[in-house]
């Protein structure tokens, strides 16, 4: 686990500790009782050719603040009237300034499928997750040892969840894939020095089963990008910077949605496989 990352667990961990004082584990479960079933991202990204998962974004370690993001499920609206066919929300509040209010108050305005966008760490934020109407969570292979991958892994299929697992380099990968996951995201930011190289992408994800939806994450700004993300076989991808800082989110997305679609109809003829 690189230096960085141990620094933002340490402070998810305290955040956590808070929350669990707050709300029991008998609290969670009556929550989800009570909380519309999950709905099946996975089969919705699997189903298609190509797909934009958008972010709902205020800070990250690397740049600091990117947005003011006042009202999210505003901005989540506009993703959602773009296409996006899973929208991500950021809960972590040190580093990234976000919350499960604005999960909260995203889930009050889409139907779109949410991602939970955080550092599971504990069963507990899994179950917080699916509480707060999340249909899909972020394990982080660099984060989690094997067996905590397995356990959390299984809970969150228990709970109805997708699972989108974020690897960095060939050996998360091998590791990733013993989970014989639906979603396997590549992050080319580098967890040691914060630094993005798109060449990680293009390195990793020609090596995902076709079977496997795989998504490229961290440091798209442009359409050159995205193609670049397709052709190494990317079947989605996670923006978040590029679309709060650009002034018009709903058209990025369907633009950025319809250009995947068309790399990859010249590429596959329109078939799923990559």
């Amino acid at each position: 686990m690189s230096s960085v990352l141990e620094s933002i667990i340490e402070g998810v961990r305290e955040d956590l500790a808070l929350r669990q004082r707050q709300v029991n584990l008998s609290e969670l479960h009556d929550q989800i009782e009570a909380t519309a079933p999950a709905q099946p991202a996975a089969t919705r990204l699997a189903d298609r050719s190509f797909s934009v998962i958008s972010e709902v974004k205020r800070s990250s370690p690397s740049k600091g603040h990117l947005a003011p993001i006042t009202h999210p499920q505003e901005l989540a609206e506009q993703y959602a009237l773009g296409g996006a066919q899973i929208i991500s929300v950021l809960t972590e509040q040190r580093r990234f300034s976000g919350s499960l209010a604005d999960l909260d108050a995203v889930r009050r305005e889409v139907d779109t499928p949410l991602l939970r966008k955080d550092f599971m760490v504990t069963e507990y934020q899994i179950l917080e997750a699916r509480a707060h109407g999340a249909d899909v969570i972020l394990l982080i292979v660099a984060a989690l040892g094997d067996s905590q991958m397995q356990e959390f892994n299984e809970l969150a299929l228990e709970l109805g969840m997708s699972v989108l697992v974020e690897v960095h380099d060939e050996d998360e990968l091998e590791r990733a894939l013993n989970l014989s996951p639906n979603l396997l995201g590549v992050n080319a930011r580098n967890l040691k020095t914060l630094e993005v190289d798109l060449a990680t992408c293009e390195r990793l994800l020609p090596l995902i089963p076709p079977t496997i939806v795989s998504v490229a994450e961290s440091g798209l700004s442009t359409l050159d990008d995205l193609e670049r993300m397709v052709r190494a076989g990317a079947r989605a991808v996670l923006v978040g910077e590029a679309l709060v800082t650009d002034g018009a989110p709903q058209e990025t997305v369907r633009q950025w949605t319809e250009y995947g679609c068309e790399i990859r109809e010249s590429l596959f003829g329109g078939g799923r496989s990559s």
